[in-house]
């Protein structure tokens, strides 16, 4: 009889031993879970944080390397035009009625092109003219303005059916475009550049080569290190590869690719788009 009522009490000790532990485990479980879920909740914030302002740069990069490239127009170009026709206006008060009429009709049409100049300084104010026109358009704007300056000759080309790859991606795409455009101005002392643009189903490529001095890819933590650093890490920022072969003498050739079925969310990670 007692050893009887002694196993009840030993089944129910251990039984209550049992579901304190499984209580246990229980809250255990679910505290670590919390924690583990705050801290992933805590590395998408961050994530999402960095990547913000990693675009929020960019923009600004545009933006400043275009009104440089406006302050640029407006001093060497525009405002020199603006002074010869100034001058020109000058010396119309002791001449014949015909030749003052013709030194008037030069400059009217000199400030025609001075307008025209300007309305196209304004379109390329910031970095809308690429959410507006696209990539492409952005960039063959830049190309028209340097090969009119004739500090260096660009080829330009594109193949495929031009498609839009996003505002976001576009605006990294140009920033690295016009780093690359910027170093070879600086650095390469070429003559040619040569810009393509691969529009396919599943693949984007942008490819910029000149025929300038090279240098060697184990040297480029000098004078090229940050700029090549820091075009990397943008293509890496909207899930592009980056790649750059150079050699002495043979000019560099920079390749972006990019999967345009990726679809791009707003902590820069990605995802296959269903389409």
């Amino acid at each position: 009889m007692f050893q009887a009522d002694d196993e009840v009490i030993i089944i129910v000790i251990a039984g209550t031993i049992m579901l304190l532990l499984l209580g246990i485990f229980i809250i255990s479980f679910l505290f670590f879970y919390q924690n583990k879920h705050n801290l992933h909740i805590a590395e998408q914030e961050q994530l999402r944080a960095a990547y913000s302002q990693e675009m929020l740069t960019t923009r600004l990069e545009v933006q400043e390397q275009t009104l440089n490239h406006i302050s640029q127009e407006l001093h060497d170009n525009i405002g020199q035009v603006l002074s010869f026709i100034k001058l020109n206006l000058g010396t119309t008060g002791s001449l014949e009625e015909k030749v003052k009429q013709k030194k008037i009709d030069e400059s009217r049409d000199l400030l025609s092109q001075v307008i025209a100049d300007l309305r196209s300084l304004a379109k390329s104010l910031s970095f809308q003219q690429i959410v507006e026109h696209g990539l492409l358009k952005a960039i063959n704007t830049e190309v028209d303005r340097v090969n009119k300056s004739g500090l260096l000759t660009i080829d330009i080309q594109a193949s495929g059916e031009p498609y839009s790859l996003g505002e976001q991606r576009e605006l990294v795409l140009f920033r690295i475009f016009q780093e690359g455009l910027n170093n070879t101005l600086k650095y390469a002392h070429a003559r040619k550049l040569s810009i393509r643009l691969m529009y396919a189903p599943e693949l984007f490529n942008l490819t910029i080569a000149d025929d300038g001095v090279g240098f060697s890819t184990d040297t480029t933590k000098n004078q090229h290190g940050s700029g090549l650093k820091n075009m990397e890490s943008r293509a890496a920022l909207i899930g592009a590869t980056f790649e750059l072969n150079s050699v002495p003498g043979n000019g560099s050739t920079i390749s972006v690719e990019i999967d345009p079925n990726k679809e791009l969310i707003a902590n820069g990670q990605y995802s296959h788009s269903a389409g």
